[in-house]
């Protein structure tokens, strides 16, 4: 089955913490795709930090394009997650946590928050670090894509999902099929990948039905991620960092 996608725009911000963020949702106009609650590419820059803060009842993975990031959080780590890395917890009951950049240099990433189901709101907190070589990178004949969440990855989540990292480097097309029961994204990070004869800029994002086979071509370089999750279909109650 093939689906139009619909189209949206994240909305630039800054936090109080000096991080700047473009923002896909929660915003105005789209709360949520289900089971996704909140979806941020962010720069934050040497100066900046996010102090010790409280989460329940989502698990966030933040992808680090560029930069290295401190995270601390009371289950005793404390660590540098390097370009590349991931640091994704389960928040359960409760997690603190506090992060901020290692280093001189502004830390650039993707981070999303994935709602859990009602049964796995109480589960104990929990923090797992992986870093770019851990994660599998497969070559195509125009660029390589690298899998965050998905086969050979040693990340997993309390839902199903999967999250890509698409660099397409020259002419060529790589294709989404978003399976029947998930909902799926598609959100620009550089150049204009080409979906169904429409350019997304970066920072613009395409929601995917289930079940949807798109193609993304590409004329000159460019990179995106692709997502998609089943939805668990329970109300979203979202409150800054709480999702009961």
């Amino acid at each position: 089955m093939h689906e139009h996608p619909l189209h949206y725009r994240a909305v630039e911000m800054n936090e109080a913490d000096g991080a700047l963020v473009k923002r896909l949702f929660p915003v105005a106009g789209l709360r949520h795709i289900d089971p996704f609650v909140l979806l941020d590419e962010f720069f934050l820059p040497p100066e900046a930090g996010v102090s010790e803060h409280h989460h329940r009842g989502f698990e966030a993975i933040t992808y680090l394009l560029a930069g290295n990031l401190h995270h601390r959080d009371q289950l005793g780590n404390d660590a540098i997650v390097p370009a590349g890395g991931v640091q994704m917890f389960t928040a359960g009951r409760g997690l603190s946590h506090a992060a901020g950049a290692a280093d001189d240099t502004t830390v650039h990433g993707i981070r999303l928050w994935v709602n859990t189901a009602k049964i796995h709101k109480d589960l104990p907190p929990s923090c797992q670090q992986v870093d770019a070589e851990q994660l599998p990178l497969q070559d195509l004949s125009c660029g390589r894509v690298r899998t965050i969440v998905g086969p050979g990855s040693p990340i997993h989540l309390h839902t199903s999902m999967s999250y890509h990292d698409v660099q397409l480097e020259q002419e060529g097309e790589f294709h989404v099929a978003v399976p029947a029961h998930h909902m799926g994204l598609l959100y620009a990070l550089t150049g204009q990948p080409e979906v169904a004869e429409e350019r997304l800029p970066a920072g613009e994002a395409l929601a995917l039905a289930g079940g949807s086979v798109l193609t993304v071509y590409a004329d000159r370089p460019c990179r995106f991620i692709c997502i998609s999750g089943q939805p668990h279909g329970d109300p979203i109650v979202q409150n800054g960092s709480f999702v009961d």
